[in-house]
């Protein structure tokens, strides 16, 4: 059976510190897209954008799943190392920043800012432990892969329940998942580069980049929910 971690096409040997800031700078793109993307939507084209969404309807679940849909074509894409990988990526991100806007917007700056400071912070700290700790993280992974899908169906519930509770528990177990997922994934670039002897592909830069893009945007959101209900309850 073939092993999933080694791909040899159009690969070229780099040294781990090499394929790791590869990944980090794909990863700063994305955040710094999705970043600038969500603060033109709330400052320039905010009028714009609460039009679209009255007038799309129904349509608006459309474009609401788009980017969970896009991420199978663009990880295959990575996989087979093809150059639309990276063009999709930050597409991907416009689309992730066009959607954050809308979340962002009802929060105050002071506690988006200090959710994303919180962000940045944790993921180097939790970055740094998954690269240098000799635990094996594969198990706590998993659990956490676990996790997040239950996140997801009380997530879809809550749709329906709109209950502030769900929101704030939720968002704790969140930060707590994608603590661990940064940890895991960041372990994984390790494992991935030693199977394949450092012969790997922009592809896997590409992938792993998407991986940790979005535990850095899910920990984010997940903070700026709980700021956001904190603050509200101090006033």
């Amino acid at each position: 059976m073939e092993n999933p971690f080694i791909n040899n096409h159009n690969s070229s040997q780099v040294s781990l510190n090499q394929f790791f800031a590869r990944i980090y700078g794909i990863v700063g793109i994305g955040v710094a897209v999705s970043a600038l993307t969500s603060f033109l939507t709330i400052n320039v084209f905010w009028e714009v954008a609460q039009n679209l969404v009255q007038r799309a309807g129904f349509g608006m679940l459309v474009i609401w799943f788009l980017p969970l849909i896009l991420i199978f074509p663009m990880q295959n894409a990575a996989m087979k190392n093809k150059p639309t990988a990276l063009p999709m990526f930050i597409g991907f991100s416009v689309m992730m920043g066009f959607m954050m806007s809308f979340t962002i917007a009802a929060y105050t700056a002071s506690d988006v800012t200090l959710a994303f400071v919180s962000t940045a912070g944790m993921f180097f700290g939790l970055s740094v432990y998954g690269r240098t700790t000799k635990r094996d993280l594969s198990g706590m992974g998993r659990a956490m892969m676990g996790m997040l899908i239950g996140l997801i169906i009380a997530g879809v519930i809550n749709i329906f329940l709109r209950s502030p509770m769900v929101v704030f528990v939720s968002s704790i177990i969140s930060v707590l998942v994608f603590s661990g997922l940064i940890a895991w994934d960041n372990q994984k670039i390790e494992q991935i580069y030693r199977q394949n002897n450092g012969n790997v592909s922009n592809g896997w830069a590409v992938s792993m980049a998407l991986s940790l893009y979005l535990d850095f945007i899910n920990l984010f959101l997940s903070l700026l929910r709980i700021f956001g209900i904190m603050g509200s309850s101090r006033d």
